[in-house]
């Protein structure tokens, strides 16, 4: 599959650091930028279309002037994250100022993207579409968008059921586009086993939640940290849509699920939900998190292994004899 030419010679890695709630902020996506792998952030961490459009300016300016200084270096493309859910209150008024910066990349979630993909592409920009069935990402291919993420089991945030080695071979059969694998890639052996499995790219973001530069509670971090996959619970509790929590941080916020009044709809108008902060999401690899380092250091880390992943023979006892 070709890569699309927005990224072309701008990549380190093949790597997009997934847009989080509560979690992504323009200090984390220009690092992410900076050392070459996309960084993301969705309009809900803004919380008002002011601050929006300060984010804006400051990750587009910060990363027009280092790239400038530094003509050799890979400098990824950002992307903004837009839910496309009827229950997004806030959807318009946050298209109004993506299209004034013409952001140049676009992930929609949770609903039909048609209008945003029109627009992004009246400037040139590409949609990428996050999806957990090969259904949606037909209806997502149908709307006309550029690529497609498929988010599947383990996954951390609003994870899918499906395994991905069903799912990514199930859509490859109808879909040649650009395509990002989600669900406990967590290192460089795991995103090269998703390319051999037909993506494109690696859709991280729990591995990225225990860096210096994300700016979460440091206990998020730790508990990231000394987590393993029997301390995450998967619910549809607090959003109408499954997700998967870290349970430590549930009972850490005091509550009993038991007794909790879960949600009895999709709601995911989240600007001015508290459930994400005091609830923390990761997903399955969250086993391999041992510690929390700075941007630069964990991807060179993840390149490393993946160079020896690329070094892996492949099983040379089949022959034609």
């Amino acid at each position: 599959m070709a890569i699309p030419a927005l990224f072309k010679n701008k990549l380190s890695l093949p790597v997009i650091c997934a847009p989080m709630f509560l979690v992504s902020s323009p200090k984390l996506v220009i690092s992410a930028c900076k050392n070459g792998i996309v960084g993301s952030f969705p309009t809900f961490n803004t919380r008002t279309q002011d601050l929006l459009d300060s984010w804006l300016m400051q990750i587009s300016s910060e990363l027009a002037e280092y790239a400038a200084a530094n003509p050799k270096k890979p400098v990824a493309p950002f992307a903004v994250n837009l839910v496309v859910h009827p229950s997004n209150t806030r959807l318009e008024s946050d298209r109004v100022v993506v299209k004034k910066h013409q952001v140049p990349f676009v992930i929609t979630s949770q609903g039909n993207p048609a209008d945003v993909v029109a627009e992004v592409h009246e400037w040139g920009g590409l949609v990428f579409h996050d999806v957990i069935r090969a259904d949606h990402a037909k209806k997502a291919i149908q709307a006309g968008v550029d690529g497609i993420i498929i988010v599947t089991a383990g996954a951390g945030g609003h994870a899918g059921e499906i395994n991905p080695f069903a799912l990514v071979r199930e859509i490859r059969e109808f879909w040649d586009g650009p395509l990002a694998l989600a669900g406990a890639i967590n290192d460089g052996m795991s995103m090269r086993a998703a390319e051999i499995l037909g993506a494109d790219f690696s859709y991280m973001g729990t591995r990225f939640i225990a860096t210096e530069e994300a700016e979460v509670d440091p206990d998020y971090k730790s508990m990231l940290v000394e987590s393993q996959i029997s301390d995450l619970i998967y619910t549809d509790t607090f959003t109408g849509v499954k997700c998967n929590f870290l349970k430590p941080s549930i009972a850490r916020a005091g509550v009993d699920l038991a007794n909790f009044e879960a949600k009895t709809h999709v709601d995911l108008d989240l600007g001015e939900s508290n459930a994400w902060k005091d609830f923390w999401s990761a997903g399955h690899g969250v086993a391999g998190i041992k510690h929390v380092l700075p941007m630069a250091e964990l991807v060179e880390q993840l390149k490393k292994e993946y160079r020896g992943a690329l070094s892996v023979p492949a099983f040379n006892a089949i022959t034609d004899k």
